[in-house]
């Protein structure tokens, strides 16, 4: 039996790691000139924190069990990223665009499947998630590909793609996770009906 507040916890860091994603897009969408070494650290923070968020997400075991399905491996490539930009700033510069579109659109992906699993369970608002995660796949594809000329732009578009990332984690978070109460305590995961 998994605990109702476990789940509630880490609904409440999704959506607070969803809020910074959404900051540090808003940050770099308006402040493009930030330094790099700054944005490296600030990023990989955020990819660190995201990253055990994640983690908590996978093992709290919502109700429907579709947000956080596919936390353990993209929690553990957050951690990863986010240690090599801690940790590394200067060798991440050259190719920190990329870095982050690969976020970007392996998260989209996971929440494209998110979407339709969400479908399937019949949750309304599961065509505002496959759309978001469309548009934020997108930006991780452009991204990757950076046909932008000069750092100003790129810097003001990967802040758009962390905002569009903050945006789908979030309704992700609101409305695919659902808590069922119990006397404090989730349904189990099989219904006996002998």
């Amino acid at each position: 039996m998994r605990t109702w507040n476990a789940v509630r916890m880490a609904k409440a860091a999704y959506i607070v790691i969803s809020v910074l994603f959404c900051a540090g897009g808003l940050l770099l969408f308006f402040y493009p000139y930030t330094a790099a070494t700054v944005l490296c650290y600030i990023g990989g923070g955020l990819l660190i924190l995201g990253g055990v968020v994640k983690l908590a997400g996978y093992f709290s075991k919502d109700l429907y069990r579709l947000a956080f399905q596919f936390d353990l491996a993209y929690g553990l490539l957050l951690l990863a990223l986010g240690l090599i930009m801690v940790l590394r700033p200067q060798g991440v510069m050259a190719f920190l665009h990329f870095l982050i579109g690969v976020v970007l659109l392996s998260d989209a992906l996971f929440k494209i499947q998110t979407a339709l699993d969400a479908k399937r369970f019949g949750l309304p608002r599961w065509a505002w998630i496959m759309g978001i995660a469309v548009l934020t796949g997108v930006c991780g594809v452009v991204l990757m590909l950076n046909p932008f000329q000069g750092a100003a732009l790129l810097a003001v578009f990967m802040g758009a793609g962390l905002l569009a990332e903050g945006i789908l984690n979030l309704c992700v978070a609101v409305w695919a996770v659902k808590v069922m109460e119990k006397r404090g305590e989730q349904a189990p995961d099989v219904i006996d009906i002998a």
